[in-house]
């Protein structure tokens, strides 16, 4: 049987050996949630709720073990993989909680006689290819409501965290999931359009790369499956000459920083009007120098090593690209001597169109500031991307702030702040960011059969 080895971004030594799932055993998980589907929807939503808020539960029972997985795996300090853990379970529990709520059948007013309603309802087994970057959190946002709703899931987790998708399967069979409706595939990414393609899949949700999502949409066009995508982004914060410049690099900071970079949504360009750019610069390069590397799971630790040594080779020649080209290094640059997928935080300026830091995602700690001279200019700017998910404005003129949040395009826009995620909120993005939303109402939505009931 194939095996393949999870590699630790700390050392760069192999952590475990995993063997991949035969053919047989994928369909055996298929049958398995075929017939959860049928199993799942008898049971009545209050049953439903009891379980997800078990899983929940048992997240924050198990927080230690998952975090220093997670730590292990793919090197976010404790700290942050335990924050990761609080928001899962919230995650669970919102839609255990809300399900009722979520779910009650819609009245609509019609004319004439009768009555008509629209009823939320399962549409059957789902597919996740989920990403090494938020290996709990993205799995909840799929998982949670998909399981309210009544639709089983087979979970293809990243390669790099086969400990952490190990242990979230146990969580759900402990919770007192019925056999097939959480299934852990352990499967090649070239194994994904199979799984796709089959008649007893009714749906996709990935969250990962551009490449990895025209596959992903191509197949599941190809067979008439609902796809939602989430592609990551190069998320723009506006900083205009009204701001409080303390929120406003703090902010920038701590959001283009944790997780060393690597998430979707982060200031990954920072725009900045002349007249507070000084200030503005010295105070975040001030901040950004305090991001000492270290042992994920020593607590004293504030940025971890990259996942991968891969990850970090592009990251590296990104910004060495950028310096050749003629940007500005600020801080940081240089990739460190030693075992371990390390780079340090990074800061550009001077960054044009020229380089590949200018439209290429940078998925690491590395922050691009731009200057300009106006809103319209910054507004510009900002949408001169193929990206759209999130984004953020910072200015005392909450109407400013409105009218800029308006011309951005981009799925989310926070003011005077970053779009944090809440179980409540939909998160998603435009262009080459994706389709569709998770969480909150529009992300139980999108897999889901909104079924006209016409009373004659």
């Amino acid at each position: 049987m194939p095996t393949f080895q999870t590699i630790s971004p700390l050392t760069g030594d192999p952590i475990a050996e995993h063997e991949l799932m035969t053919a047989d055993q994928v369909d055996a998980a298929l049958a398995r949630a075929t017939q959860a589907y049928t199993t799942w929807g008898e049971t009545s939503l209050a049953d439903r709720g009891k379980v997800l808020t078990r899983i929940a539960q048992l997240h924050r029972e198990r927080k230690s073990e998952l975090a220093r997985l997670v730590a292990t795996e793919m090197g976010k300090p404790l700290a942050q993989a335990e924050g990761e853990v609080e928001l899962s379970a919230t995650i669970f529990d919102y839609y255990a909680q809300q399900g009722p709520t979520l779910l009650a059948d819609e009245e609509l007013d019609i004319a004439g006689g009768g009555r008509a309603l629209v009823r939320t309802s399962a549409i059957g087994p789902l597919l996740g290819v989920m990403p090494w970057n938020f290996p709990l959190y993205q799995v909840a946002r799929f998982v949670a409501p998909s399981l309210i709703l009544g639709n089983p899931v087979l979970l293809k987790h990243a390669r790099s965290c086969v400990q952490t998708s190990l242990a979230l399967a146990q969580i759900a069979a402990d919770a007192g999931a019925p056999e097939g409706l959480y299934e852990n595939l352990v499967i090649p990414a070239g194994q994904v359009n199979d799984i796709i393609a089959d008649d007893r899949v009714h749906g996709v949700s990935l969250t990962g790369s551009e490449e990895a999502g025209r596959a992903v949409a191509e197949q599941a066009g190809r067979h008439l499956k609902k796809v939602v995508l989430e592609l990551g982004g190069s998320d723009p914060y506006l900083v205009l000459a009204d701001a409080d410049l303390e929120t406003a690099v703090t902010a920038a900071d701590a959001n283009r920083f944790a997780n060393a970079g690597q998430s979707c949504t982060s200031a990954k360009r920072i725009i900045v009007h002349t007249d507070v750019w000084d200030e503005f610069l010295a105070a975040f390069l001030e901040r950004a120098g305090k991001w000492t590397t270290g042992d994920p799971v020593d607590p004293t630790t504030k940025m971890g090593p990259m996942a991968s040594e891969s990850g970090r080779r592009e990251v590296a020649e990104q910004v060495e690209d950028a310096v050749a080209h003629g940007a500005t290094l600020h801080l940081g640059g240089v990739v460190p001597e030693g075992p371990g997928a390390f780079y340090p935080a990074t800061v550009l300026t001077g960054v044009t169109p020229q380089m590949r830091a200018y439209a290429e995602e940078i998925f690491g700690p590395v922050a691009v500031l731009y200057r300009v001279d106006s809103v319209s200019e910054a507004v510009e700017l900002a949408n001169d991307s193929r990206f759209g998910l999130g984004s953020a404005v910072f200015t005392r003129d909450l109407e400013l702030g409105d009218q800029v949040a308006s011309r951005l395009e981009a799925g989310m826009v926070g003011i005077n702040g970053p779009t944090r995620s809440l179980p409540n909120m939909p998160f998603g993005g435009v262009k080459a960011s994706g389709m569709g939303r998770e969480l909150g109402r529009f992300g139980l939505d999108e897999f889901a059969n909104k079924k006209l009931v016409r009373f004659l």
